[in-house]
């Protein structure tokens, strides 16, 4: 997959009613997703098309156009979903039987997904933990105070190129610093973010506000990704018009952010679209497979190892490195050279550690003892 950093939204455009947009297509559901309804066989099954909103562990919450159900996998569905990955996450459009009188509902399938945010789940064994799907637009948020981190932005954009999704970067509680911070930190994103588009916002004084809202037209799904305290809870009740989620303060010596939003959650955006609301992440361990974003993420130094004596120049101390020498020159921060090569060492420690695991499994015979294992964790391990 490759990734352009001058990427445009038109091939996220949803044709935009007149009218206020009924469910599915107040979801995102369009043309192409009634295409693969049909070719998945669907039409004529009796099932319905519903996108999973909320997922609280043992227990799911489904949109459908008679209003929010509960729901279920199937017996079936969990035994033929060979990794716990497989199974519905937020943001799936599912094929669902709606039962008879009831709130409730048994998913029977998941449509393949457009986009799929992932991470490494903390802990071992290594495995993949989604954090959402189908998503157009990614918002990476990060507040202007002392919990900002260009490094982490870094790993974020990585995350979001990877997962086929726009990263657009919010840079939020914008009424709580000054004029010389903010314009530092300007620099430092656009610095870090080449081509991406950046946004200054505030949801106590509305700034910024108007043109977020403007992503959400013709029906687009969009997620927020960022730290405990970065200000998502807040904006999302901003984006609704009301107190949906629960916000609370940072701590003062640090602006870290307390736990608040425990769970992944959608909420329909008037007027159509839809935005996700996750928990923060202490930290953001990449998954394996992410070449594609870190190369998204860092286009200019990307750009300059073309240039590179060697064509496996680890842009260290080999003689002829492009890289190296705008270094030298002051034309590349070396904080960002060091974030790159930081990222492709993780990157090839996973692969590396998830090689050795699939190994093992299979001369241990234990593969589907660990399927199982992790289709009964749902617990989000290193998140607030």
């Amino acid at each position: 997959m490759n990734h352009s950093m001058n990427r445009s939204l038109n091939h996220l455009h949803h044709p935009v009613s007149a009218t206020e947009p009924t469910f599915p297509f107040s979801y995102g559901w369009d043309a192409q997703w009634e295409a693969a309804w049909q070719e998945a066989g669907y039409g004529n099954t009796g099932l319905t098309p519903v996108r999973m909103t909320a997922d609280f562990g043992q227990q799911f919450k489904v949109a459908a156009a008679e209003g929010e159900y509960t729901a279920e996998n199937t017996g079936r569905l969990r035994h033929d979903s060979e990794h716990g990955t497989e199974l519905p996450a937020v943001g799936d459009w599912l094929a669902a039987e709606l039962l008879p009188g009831e709130q409730r509902a048994r998913i029977h399938a998941v449509l393949p997904r457009r986009s799929k945010i992932s991470r490494k789940a903390a802990g071992m064994p290594v495995r993949e933990q989604i954090i959402s799907t189908n998503v157009d637009i990614l918002f990476l948020v990060t507040s202007l105070n002392h919990d900002f981190n260009v490094r982490r932005l870094e790993r974020y954009l990585i995350m979001a190129w990877n997962a086929g999704a726009q990263p657009i970067v919010l840079l939020s509680k914008s009424d709580l610093c000054d004029a010389s911070f903010r314009a530092a930190a300007l620099v430092d994103v656009s610095l870090a973010a080449p081509g991406v588009p950046v946004h200054v916002v505030s949801a106590q004084t509305g700034e910024g506000m108007q043109e977020v809202a403007a992503y959400f037209s013709g029906g687009r799904s969009c997620a927020l990704a960022g730290t405990s305290g970065c200000g998502k809870s807040t904006l999302t009740n901003a984006l609704l018009g009301g107190d949906v989620q629960r916000t609370s303060g940072i701590r003062e010596d640090d602006s870290r952010g307390r736990h608040t939003t425990t769970h992944r959650q959608m909420f329909a955006i008037p007027g159509g679209g839809v935005l996700i609301d996750t928990p923060g992440m202490r930290e953001l361990q990449l998954w394996e497979g992410e070449e594609d974003g870190l190369s998204g993420a860092f286009p200019d130094i990307e750009a300059l190892a073309e240039n590179c004596r060697f064509r496996d120049c680890t842009h260290n101390r080999e003689e002829g490195c492009a890289v190296r020498e705008a270094v030298d020159l002051g034309e590349l921060e070396p904080g960002r050279l060091a974030g790159y090569r930081k990222t492709e060492r993780e990157l090839a420690f996973l692969e590396r550690k998830e090689k050795s695991r699939s190994s093992s499994g299979r001369a241990a015979g234990n593969g589907k003892r660990d399927q199982r294992k992790e289709r009964r964790s749902k617990s989000w391990l290193n998140e607030e």
